[in-house]
């Protein structure tokens, strides 16, 4: 894969961001360091990036594909009412109750993501008061 100056900037935008930005959330970003670049060259390194194993690309029915650029081992933390997305650290290796889900599937493990579900603590605050 080609290193480009669009490509690394990308990169370092959403090392930058912790909120699991969306490819426009990035555009954005990125936008302001390189004004001329395109919505579709965003999307389209996002994607190749994500296939390369560079960043995580986040995604479940219904929401938004959001990306993480934190490759370490680590689960996520969605909120069910405004999409907000944390992340959660792990050990990185298989518990014995993960052993047991894949025991006898004939699968080879090659990664885990857990994610979940709740509301954050901005969405908790504004239940409370309406």
């Amino acid at each position: 894969m080609r290193k480009t100056k669009q490509r690394s900037m990308i990169i370092e935008e959403l090392m930058k961001l912790h909120s699991h930005p969306s490819a426009d959330e990035l555009y954005e970003s990125v936008r302001k360091r390189l004004p001329r670049i395109s919505l579709g060259t965003v999307y389209r390194n996002l994607e190749i990036l994500s296939r390369e194993g560079i960043i995580h690309r986040l995604g479940s029915g219904g929401s938004p594909r959001r990306f993480d650029g934190t490759m370490d081992e680590h689960s996520h933390i969605r909120c069910t009412r405004c999409g907000r997305i944390d992340d959660v650290p792990s050990g990185g290796k298989l518990t014995e109750c993960d052993k047991g889900i894949v025991r006898g599937t004939g699968y080879r493990v090659l990664e885990r993501r857990v994610e979940f579900l709740g509301l954050c603590p901005a969405c908790r605050k504004r239940g409370a008061r309406g």
